[in-house]
């Protein structure tokens, strides 16, 4: 047999003829399967909870549209015969109906976004950008289907058709009319404020990076 030349120091000892290498543990560097095992199944909860905070999101838009049409004050007109052709005009000139009709579809979108991020807090308090994308987006879908629920359900836009099946000089209700599209975003913007507060004041904390670790026995 040959023998072995015993290693000088600082030199690493030599490895013996028919070593088996050894396979990398389970988690570590080399078992690129293994993360990928981790974080995958995460990532795909993290979608499918924003997919269906997304379409929660967006038939809630039927009930707001449903509550703007029942609270939103109406615009008084009153229809008139001029010559030959009817004419349709304002009530009330001076009112502030129109404004209020604007005013209820916000603040009602304020409400459904506070309580929209507020229940998406509730259900994964970790929050993350899809749910963050899904708040957003469920909102703004919602504050659209509740736009047109109310325009579709809401008294007749044809004013000169409604003034005269009404008759002359009898008040009727103006439709609905949006007059500020800036309040669709209402929804999305308070969802996404008041998930991000709630995050960021009850939410879980991750361990400090820089922690100061004793040093281990040697």
């Amino acid at each position: 047999m040959e023998a072995t030349q015993p290693a000088e120091a600082g030199q690493p000892a030599p490895k013996a003829h028919g070593q088996a290498w050894q396979a990398p543990a389970a988690g570590g560097p080399g078992a690129g399967g293994s993360l990928y095992g981790q974080g995958g199944p995460g990532m795909r909860t993290e979608i499918r909870e924003a997919a269906v905070i997304t379409v929660a999101g967006a038939l809630c838009g039927v009930l707001l549209g449903l509550l703007w049409l029942w609270l939103a004050p109406r615009v008084p007109l009153v229809g008139d015969v001029t010559g030959n052709s009817w004419v349709v005009y304002l009530k009330d000139s001076e009112g502030e109906q129109a404004i209020g009709v604007d005013g209820t579809f916000t603040l009602l979108g304020l409400a459904f976004g506070a309580l929209s991020g507020a229940v998406a807090f509730l259900m994964r308090r970790r929050g993350g950008v899809p749910l963050a994308v899904a708040l957003c987006v469920g909102g703004l879908l919602g504050a659209l289907l509740a736009w047109r629920l109310g325009l579709w359900l809401g008294p007749e836009h044809d004013v000169i058709a409604h003034a005269k099946a009404v008759g002359r000089g009898v008040t009727f209700s103006a439709p609905l009319k949006l007059g500020a599209k800036g309040a669709l975003l209402a929804w999305p913007l308070a969802a996404l404020l008041v998930h991000l507060g709630l995050t960021a004041l009850f939410g879980p904390r991750d361990p400090d990076p820089y922690e100061e670790t004793s040093p281990s026995a040697p």
